[in-house]
C-alpha cells in the first residue's frame, strides 16, 4: 500500500488547524495569519479531499456583510479550482468574549438568543456549500462552580437549542445531519456533555434524535481516561458516529492536538483496525471523512503546518496497512480463536431459551466446574497483543 493519500482516502483538515498562529495560554502568536486560498490549494496539492471551518475561521467575528461574503467567494473559488470539498462545518461558540459563560446555556438569554441567530446563519452557508453535518463544541457551556450553573436548566437550554436548529434544517429541506463534540474540561473547568456516553444520553432526549449524532475527539475521550478505541466503538454500535476527530493525545493532561498516531500508539492501531474493518467479526464500520483535528506546533515555521498536514495522512495509511495485514494473518487468526474473540457475538442463551431453561439446565451451573480457571482455561490476550505490536512495529507483514 502507498502512503501517498489521495481524494478517495476522504481525508478532511479543519481551517482552525492549519491556520493555527501557535497562541497559547502562555504566548501569542509564533507564525502568521495563514490565508485560506493558500491553505486550500496546499491540501489539495497535498492529497486531501476536504476543508472544515468554524464561521470565525473563514470570516472574523463582527464582520460586515461585505467581508463576509468576500471570503466566502474566495473560499469557493480556491474549492472550484482544486476540488477540495467542505465535509462540515462548525459555529464558533466560545471565542468572543459574549460566549464567556457559552452560547446555548449561558445564564444570559439575550447571549442564547444571539448564540443561535449566530446558528442559524451558519447553518445556511452549510447547505450552500454542500457540507452534510454540521458539528457542535460547546466549549464555554459549562461552569468552574457548581452553585453558578443550574445543571438541569442548561440541559434543557440545550436540548431547546438543537430541537429549533433540528427543525430549521427540517423545514428548510438541507441535507445536514448535526454532530455533537463531547470534551471533559478545558476551556471551562466542567463541560456539559463531557463524554460520548453523555452526548448520547442526551441524543435520545431530543425531537429528532435521528438527526444528531456525536464526533469524538481522541484527545478529549483521552482526557477524560478513557479508551478512544471502545467509545468509537459504542457510537457505532448506537449507529450515532457522524463524524470523527483524529489527532494524537499523551495521557490525561491538557488538550495536547498533536498529530494523529503521537501519542497512543497503539490504540490509534486497534482505532484504525476498528474504522477499516469494523470489528474482528466485521460488525458496523466508518464510511465518513476522515477528519484531523489538532494543532501544528508553535515551535514551526510554515513548512512544520504542511509536514504536519502529510504526516497525519500518512500516519494513518501506514496503520492501515498494518491493521489489513494483521488481520490476514493466519497466526493472529489462531490466536483470535485460541482468545474466543468470536465466541462473543454467539448468544449467551440459545435460539428460544428462556431464563425457565437457563435454570433447569444443570451444566450451566451445578455441574459447571468453575474451579477449572484457577491456573487454567487462559485466553492468550497477552499473545493475542504481541501479535498486533509485531505488526504495529513492522516485524511482520
Amino acid at each position: 500500500m502507498s502512503v501517498t493519500p489521495t481524494k478517495a482516502d476522504r481525508f478532511s483538515f479543519g481551517l482552525w488547524t492549519i491556520g493555527y498562529n501557535g497562541t497559547d495560554p502562555f504566548g501569542g502568536p509564533t507564525r502568521p495569519p495563514l490565508d485560506v486560498v493558500h491553505g486550500v490549494e496546499k491540501l489539495a496539492e497535498l492529497g486531501a479531499y476536504g476543508l472544515t471551518f468554524h464561521d470565525d475561521d473563514l470570516f472574523a467575528f463582527g464582520s460586515t456583510d461585505a467581508e463576509r461574503q468576500k471570503q466566502i467567494d474566495r473560499l469557493k473559488g480556491a474549492m472550484a479550482d482544486t476540488g477540495i470539498i467542505v465535509p462540515m462545518v462548525t459555529t464558533n461558540l466560545f471565542s468572543a468574549p459574549v460566549f464567556k459563560d457559552g452560547g446555548f446555556t449561558s445564564n444570559d438569554r439575550d447571549v442564547r438568543r444571539f448564540a443561535l441567530r449566530k446558528v442559524l446563519r451558519n447553518i445556511d452557508l452549510a447547505a450552500e456549500l454542500g457540507a452534510k453535518t454540521f458539528v457542535m463544541w460547546g466549549g464555554r457551556e459549562g461552569a468552574e462552580y457548581d452553585s453558578a450553573k443550574d445543571v438541569q436548566a442548561a440541559l434543557t437550554r440545550y436540548k431547546e437549542a438543537v430541537d429549533l436548529l433540528s427543525q430549521y434544517v427540517l423545514d428548510k429541506g438541507y441535507d445536514l445531519r448535526f454532530a455533537i463534540e463531547p470534551k471533559p474540561n478545558e476551556p471551562r473547568g466542567d463541560i456539559l456533555l463531557p463524554t460520548l456516553g453523555h452526548a448520547i444520553a442526551f441524543i435520545d432526549s431530543l425531537e429528532h434524535p435521528e438527526m444528531v449524532g456525536i464526533n469524538p475527539e481522541t484527545g478529549h475521550e483521552q482526557m477524560a481516561g478513557l479508551n478512544y478505541t471502545a467509545g468509537i466503538a459504542q457510537a457505532l454500535y448506537h449507529g450515532k458516529l457522524f463524524h470523527i476527530d483524529l489527532n494524537g493525545q499523551r495521557g490525561i493532561k491538557y488538550d495536547q492536538d498533536l498529530v494523529f498516531a503521537h501519542g497512543d500508539l497503539h490504540n490509534a492501531f486497534s482505532l484504525v483496525d476498528l474504522l477499516e474493518h469494523g470489528g474482528p467479526q466485521g460488525g458496523p464500520a466508518y464510511d465518513g471523512p476522515r477528519h484531523f483535528d489538532y494543532k501544528p506546533s508553535r515551535t514551526e515555521s510554515e513548512d512544520g503546518i504542511w509536514d504536519s498536514v502529510k504526516a497525519n495522512m500518512a500516519n494513518y495509511l501506514m496503520l492501515k496497512e498494518r491493521a489489513d495485514a494483521f488481520r490476514a494473518d493466519p497466526e493472529v487468526q489462531e490466536a483470535l480463536e485460541a482468545a474466543k474473540v468470536a465466541e462473543l457475538s454467539v448468544p449467551t442463551l440459545g435460539e428460544g431459551e428462556t431464563y425457565a431453561d437457563l435454570l433447569a439446565d444443570r451444566a450451566s451451573y451445578e455441574d459447571f466446574d468453575a474451579q477449572q480457571y484457577l491456573g487454567g482455561k487462559g485466553f492468550g490476550f497477552v499473545r493475542l497483543q504481541q501479535l498486533a505490536t509485531e505488526h504495529l512495529l513492522g516485524e511482520r507483514r
